[in-house]
């Protein structure tokens, strides 16, 4: 007989290390709209864990609702469900959900959409990146669902050995290979190079080329320049250059497409969602994202220089609208119009900050 054994999913984010002062910064107005998705009836938001828009406009969350189940009785343990991609048009109408029921969808971390509209899904417990065409089919796959599935509760494990033998690798370094380990995030480079943040378990970026080829990695668990604790977002600007949420050792560290160090930017909190807006003079957005249980500091976003200055922040930690909740995703398509996804208020605003 078949037993069915309810997984109990937490977003790891570290926090252990004292948090450096904060740097002053203007407040930047906006107005905010918490209500612009239309969901149908059978299909409710959970953790709002990714939100991003294609090149019309519409709206794509990744959300974790449903159960998180692994049915036993079979040749193995088959996991499912607990992940729905939902498609919405610009005015927030409902079209569409996108791989429902997919065998690798689990725990929704994030989600993104490239230049030719295809989308994205990082999904952090099947350690997967899927990419779909612009009409919902699968094109590319990297990553590999486990055979087996790590109990929640029990301490992340160690990096996967090399195949075929070999030293044993740095903690969190992961192995050369697209075998992730709690992948959290992912961008492009102008040439199309895949880079992946697999972050939450291993400590390093993963970069592949257009075709999905592995090229190199680099990072392991540390304070270090070039090391990382809990790697929670990535973007990439125009020249190729590589920012990276460090979410625990409370920073953004800068690198070239190579994954040499060139500079790190502090006093902006807890960096976890970051993005990259277009055109011609880029802005950098990084959330102070609270941790779940904490609805007392932290929240707000900054608005910064590709340089590091800081130009301004806004919004507070709270439940209200114009208040944030954990954000786990900003889609910075627009300089001044913004979608952020929240996963303690279960939630995505749509904000409009007020151009000065």
């Amino acid at each position: 007989m078949k037993r069915v054994l309810q997984l109990a999913v937490i977003a790891t984010v570290v926090w252990s290390i004292p948090a450096p002062a904060q740097v002053s910064a203007p407040e930047i107005a906006f107005d905010s709209t918490a209500d612009t998705l239309k969901w149908p009836d059978n299909i409710h938001m959970g953790e709002a864990a990714g939100v991003a828009t294609n090149s019309r406009g519409d709206i794509f969350v990744f959300t974790r609702t449903g159960h998180p189940a692994v049915t036993y009785g079979t040749s193995r343990p088959f996991a499912h469900g607990g992940a729905r991609l939902v498609q919405f048009d610009k005015s927030g109408k409902y079209v569409r959900e996108i791989g429902q029921d997919l065998y690798g969808f689990l725990v929704a971390q994030q989600v993104r959409i490239d230049p030719q509209d295809n989308v994205w899904a990082v999904d952090q417990m099947s350690s997967m990146v899927i990419k779909f065409d612009p009409a919902g089919q699968i094109q590319l796959l990297l990553g590999r669902k486990p055979e087996n599935v790590r109990n929640p509760s029990l301490p992340l494990g160690p990096a996967p050995a090399p195949r075929g033998g070999g030293p044993a690798l740095p903690a969190g370094a992961g192995a050369s290979q697209d075998v992730f380990n709690r992948p959290t995030d992912m961008a492009w480079d102008a040439a199309g190079n895949i880079y992946v943040a697999d972050g939450l378990a291993n400590a390093r970026i993963a970069k592949f080329d257009k075709n999905g080829v592995f090229v190199k990695s680099w990072g392991a668990t540390g304070s270090a320049s070039g090391m990382f604790n809990g790697v929670h977002g990535i973007a990439i600007d125009a020249q190729g250059t590589v920012y990276v949420a460090d979410s625990g050792n409370r920073r953004i560290q800068v690198f070239d497409g190579n994954g040499t160090f060139k500079t790190q930017y502090a006093n902006i909190g807890t960096p976890a969602a970051i993005c990259l807006s277009p055109g011609a003079h880029q802005y950098l957005y990084s959330s102070n994202s609270n941790a779940p249980e904490d609805f007392d500091n932290n929240g707000e976003i900054y608005k910064m220089e590709l340089d590091g200055k800081v130009i301004g922040k806004f919004g507070t930690v709270g439940k209200q609208v114009k208040q944030f909740g954990t954000v786990n995703a900003i889609d910075c398509r627009n300089e001044n119009e913004l979608y952020v996804a929240e996963l303690a208020n279960w939630r995505v605003q749509k904000l409009a900050l007020h151009a000065k």
